[in-house]
C-alpha cells in the first residue's frame, strides 16, 4: 500500500506547505536528510494557543501533536515530492508549551509518533526528544520538527 493509499485510509488530506513566520526555510535538504523546520500546532487554521498543565490536558495535546504530524507530513511531501520516497523517519523533536510541574510532555510527543508509526509503519519509528518549555511563538501549545532519510 503506497504513503497516500494509507493517508487516505486514515482519512488524512496532506495541507500545503505553510509560509513561515520569520527568517528561515520550512525544509532544507542535504544528501538524504531532510531537515523539517519546527511546526506548531493548528486548530482551524488558527494557532492552537494553550499551556499543558494550566489550560490543556494531555489528550488533547496529544491531538495538537497529531495536527502537527500532518502538517509536517505535507511539508515532507513537498520537500521530496512523493512520500514513497522516504527511507525512514529518523528524528522528531517536540516542545510542549507546559507548566513547570507539568510531566507528560513524552505522552504529548506520542500523539505524532503514532502517527508516523501508522503512516509509515516500521520506518516511521525514530529517534526522538520531548521537552517543557516556558512558552512557543505566537503562544502555540506544542511545536515539532523532523528529521527524514529519503531516497531520489
Amino acid at each position: 500500500m503506497s504513503i497516500a493509499d494509507r493517508l487516505s485510509a486514515l482519512g488524512i488530506t496532506l495541507p500545503p506547505v505553510a509560509v513561515p513566520a520569520a527568517a528561515y526555510l520550512p525544509f532544507a535538504r542535504t544528501g538524504n536528510l531532510v531537515f523539517l523546520s519546527g511546526h506548531i500546532a493548528k486548530k482551524d487554521g488558527k494557532v492552537w494557543v494553550g499551556q499543558l498543565g494550566k489550560d490543556i490536558a494531555t489528550a488533547e495535546g496529544q491531538q495538537a501533536a497529531r495536527a502537527v504530524a500532518i502538517d509536517l507530513l505535507g511539508t515532507l511531501n513537498a520537500a521530496v515530492g512523493d512520500l514513497d520516497k522516504v527511507v525512514r523517519i529518523v528524528k522528531v523533536m517536540s516542545l510542549v508549551n507546559s507548566t513547570p510541574d507539568y510531566t507528560e510532555q513524552h505522552l504529548v510527543t506520542n500523539g505524532c509518533s503514532e502517527l508516523l508509526a501508522e503512516v509509515f509503519g516500521d520506518a516511521g519509528r525514530h529517534a526522538r526528544s520531548a521537552f517543557g518549555v516556558a512558552q512557543i511563538p505566537l503562544g502555540a501549545c506544542v511545536e515539532i520538527e523532523l528529521i527524514a532519510e529519503v531516497r531520489d
